[in-house]
């Protein structure tokens, strides 16, 4: 009888922990976040992968693209990591590679779409694609090209998302091709929309048109909230990066006018162009990446707010709506330098936000990458209260732009702290003969470079934009500090600026 109570004991003990046990994987936590009221633990669920682009949520797993061409899938309930396809066409170099995710809304019993964008080079032409996929028992079968567009090895946007409806919105870039993003008859520096089985909706703004919205540069994020509200968000050129609330048939003015218009040119403009104006933008530019839209509860600082994945900033923003989603009313920041570059944001259905690093891309900061990189981070509530690490980012407002400043707001993300910068893509400035040269030096930060003619021997192809729009006394400030840390130390005055604007 006692054997009986000992067994019964035992099964009883057992049924309760199988029952009870974490219904997600959990790896110990990195970090907690006080909020208003609110704590949050930030938890690594993935680690070691390559520049996760895009995440969706399916069925408590995360699909997610690599860069390089590999979709993978996270197990939340095991942490196991799966390969379920790996596309041998894509041309991965810089910015180009596997890119945009998106999954079909389909009914619970049935096995929904995936859409994929992703660059391809045949002999020296380069594209974008859209493929749908079938997903089917943790595989995709069935490839079929929805459309295909002109890439580049820049400005390839391709973020995509599908609304309730099934409808895709793909945002493309200008694929480094100014003029592109405003003619109405290019796919390219559009917001594009498209049925699931890749025809042209009926209702769409422009009869047999894909196009819904133009004058982008490279979009980066791409959302849409309950209501049917898009908003994306999008690199600038030297100055505003945006983020712009998406209306049918409207132009977003890009290469025309760049972010707010402020300028005396660009109001001039203004009156005889009918052109839109971000809701946000940023100078020093930020580096916007991945954009989700938050209307969960669960963590109620950030109810109706846009999350908002930084490269530059290598920050979390979140950004209030107002009640019409018509205007951002307060941003809050979080996590600086903290995990690197922040390349995607998505919510799952329970409000549990995930992130991913790029820190293992062309470009990374300064510190990264990290053994254990690139992540996928989760945001979750805690009612932990008594080991907080982070809180929100204050700016200090009483810090002068002196020249290091200025130097790492402008030009660090391109020629790095230590002046070196990138391989082949970025010329250093350590021993540059163009800096030694007072007036060359001048002439280049004011009228940019087009990246036609070879430095040093090598043909870097990338555009230098004018930083014209700085006041004398900045531009004074950056080359004189350049000039201290990576020349022979020759100071100029303001004079030299106004003489040779």
């Amino acid at each position: 009888m006692k054997d009986r109570i000992y067994i019964y004991i035992i099964l009883v003990t057992a049924t309760f922990y199988s029952c009870n046990k974490p219904n997600r994987y959990q790896k110990s936590v990195d970090d907690y976040l006080q909020l208003d009221s609110t704590v949050l633990e930030v938890t690594t669920v993935a680690d070691s992968l390559h520049v996760p682009w895009e995440m969706v949520y399916h069925n408590n797993k995360i699909i997610f693209t690599e860069i390089a061409g590999k979709v993978k899938q996270l197990d939340l309930h095991t942490g196991h990591i799966k390969t379920i396809l790996e596309i041998p066409d894509v041309y991965q170099k810089r910015t180009t590679g596997l890119l945009g995710l998106a999954l079909s809304k389909n009914d619970a019993t049935a096995e929904p779409y995936i859409f994929l964008t992703y660059t391809s080079k045949k002999d020296s032409t380069i594209t974008s694609n859209l493929v749908r996929y079938q997903y089917q028992t943790d595989t995709l079968i069935n490839p079929k090209k929805l459309l295909q567009i002109k890439g580049n090895t820049a400005h390839n946007g391709t973020r995509l998302y599908v609304d309730q409806h099934n409808i895709i919105y793909w945002a493309t870039g200008d694929a480094y091709d100014f003029p592109l993003a405003q003619d109405s008859t290019s796919l390219n520096g559009k917001i594009l929309r498209l049925t699931i089985d890749g025809s042209i909706p009926k209702d769409n703004p422009i009869p047999n048109s894909y196009v819904y919205a133009w004058g982008f540069r490279n979009m980066q994020g791409l959302a849409i909230d309950e209501q049917g509200n898009i908003f994306t968000s999008e690199h600038g050129e030297a100055i505003e990066d945006e983020i712009n609330a998406i209306y049918p048939l409207h132009n977003y003015g890009w290469p025309l006018i760049e972010g707010k218009h402020d300028l005396p040119a660009e109001l001039e403009l203004a009156k005889h162009k009918k052109l839109t104006q971000p809701i946000r933008s940023w100078t020093p530019v930020i580096a916007p990446s991945g954009l989700a839209f938050y209307s969960s509860d669960q963590i109620p600082e950030w109810k109706n707010s846009l999350i908002l994945a930084t490269l530059k900033s290598q920050t979390l923003r979140v950004l209030k709506l107002s009640e019409d989603r018509k205007q951002i009313t307060h941003e809050h920041i979080y996590f600086s330098n903290r995990y690197g570059r922040l390349r995607a944001v998505m919510v799952a259905p329970n409000g549990d936000i995930f992130l991913s690093t790029s820190n293992r891309d062309w470009n990374p900061q300064k510190g990264f990458p990290k053994a254990s990189d690139d992540k996928i981070l989760r945001l979750s509530i805690t009612n932990k209260t008594n080991s907080i690490t982070l809180h929100e980012d204050k700016p200090d407002e009483t810090k002068k732009a002196k020249g290091d400043i200025l130097y790492k707001n402008y030009c660090a993300s391109c020629h790095k702290e230590d002046g070196l910068g990138v391989k082949n893509t970025f010329p250093p400035l350590v021993g540059s003969q163009r800096i030694r040269d007072s007036q060359a030096f001048v002439d280049v930060i004011l009228n940019g470079l087009d990246g036609k003619k070879p430095i040093n021997g090598i043909l870097y192809g990338t555009l230098m934009p004018s930083f014209s729009f700085l006041k004398d006394e900045e531009l004074v400030e950056i080359i004189n500090y350049v000039n201290r840390q990576f020349a022979d130390g020759k100071e100029i005055g303001t004079d030299m600026i106004k003489k040779r604007r």
